[in-house]
């Protein structure tokens, strides 16, 4: 008798990569029509107009609403830190966790102006991932596991999520997931992250040749480079990107690292981020190059690098504000305006 085939712990994510819901052109068709409807040229508010319909798609709503958005951020720590990748020691991490929550940070900050819901997901920061130039960051079991828990942040039933991160070294687990999906050397992919000098980022891109060299053998699919080279975070905000994608919830990208998570979830099926809007281009040069990779266009470039989902928030607070416009602009009808000539 053969042996029973033993199941992948990534099968089921793989699963549901395969059977993605598509959206609602109806919704998209509802916005269309009350926007031609407002008083302004049609397309003359440009994308904040596609951001409406968007969230219409997405929601599967022809009135779509923003009354939970949600900023999630997903904190893990990371053994590669061993190697000198970063200006900041590891406990800053945890540091940051406890700035998030007592309203210190910018992103803190940002969400309260914005009226955005904060959560704070920690991964097991007293456990960093494996230093991924010695061994695997994580195992399957765990990496899988992390992702299932990253689809736990969409349980307070968000209109829109989020998604951000911390996590001393996470640039360059995120340069080295990026090496492993889209090729190149480490020098291509890693940057000054928290700001390490020239020879911070040389020990970087040998960390990720490091890193590259040693799994070779063991990259074959997407969530093996995740598993490999990732981190907890980067596995949770892949988790959680899938899990949006199925609950009609559309999702705001933020910058370098989160953008990884983005891309693991990309090369298992390129229709899947359908449902993402990309907030900002990272002053990470390698940044510009993935979104193109990935035919993403980001909202805005202001040069930002400080991940925490500072820039997803920002991009949060133009679609309130498109969501806002379109609803309560009045009609030409309302405002006993005179439409456009029929010649």
């Amino acid at each position: 008798m053969s042996e029973p085939t033993v199941k992948s712990p990534f099968a089921d994510f793989e699963e549901l990569l395969a059977l993605l819901p598509l959206g609602s052109e109806q919704a998209v068709d509802e916005v269309r029509a009350r926007d031609a409807q407002l008083t302004k040229p049609a397309g003359s508010l440009g994308e904040l107009e596609k951001m409406v319909e968007h969230l219409a798609r997405w929601q599967e709503k022809g009135k779509p609403t923003l009354n939970n958005p949600m900023v999630a951020i997903f904190a893990g720590n990371h053994g590669v830190t061993a190697q000198g990748v970063s200006a900041f020691p590891p406990e800053v991490t945890v540091q940051m966790v406890a700035n998030f929550t007592n309203g210190g940070a910018a992103i803190s900050q940002l969400c309260a102006l914005h009226e955005l819901n904060l959560r704070v997901f920690e991964l097991a920061l007293e456990l960093p991932t494996g230093d991924f130039t010695q061994e695997a960051a994580m195992d399957d079991k765990t990496c899988a596991a992390t992702l299932a828990y990253g689809m736990e942040a969409i349980a307070g039933k968000p209109d829109l999520l989020c998604i951000g991160e911390m996590g001393i070294g996470n640039t360059t687990s995120a340069a080295a997931v990026y090496a492993a999906l889209f090729g190149r050397s480490g020098e291509d992919w890693v940057g000054r992250g928290t700001g390490v000098d020239d020879e911070g980022l040389a020990r970087k891109a040998n960390a990720v040749d490091r890193g590259l060299e040693i799994h070779k053998d063991h990259l074959k699919t997407p969530f093996d480079a995740l598993a490999r080279l990732g981190g907890r975070e980067i596995a949770a905000m892949a988790g959680a990107i899938i899990a949006a994608r199925h609950n009609k919830i559309p999702v705001i990208v933020d910058g370098f690292v989160a953008t990884a998570a983005a891309a693991v979830v990309y090369a298992a099926n390129p229709m899947a981020l359908d449902h993402c809007i990309f907030a900002h281009q990272s002053a990470e040069a390698a940044h510009s190059g993935v979104l193109a990779k990935m035919g993403k266009k980001p909202l805005f470039d202001l040069g930002m690098r400080l991940g925490e989902g500072s820039g997803a928030a920002i991009a949060a607070s133009i679609v309130k504000t498109a969501l806002h416009v379109h609803n309560n602009m009045a009609t030409f009808e309302e405002a006993a305006v005179a439409g456009k000539s029929q010649n």
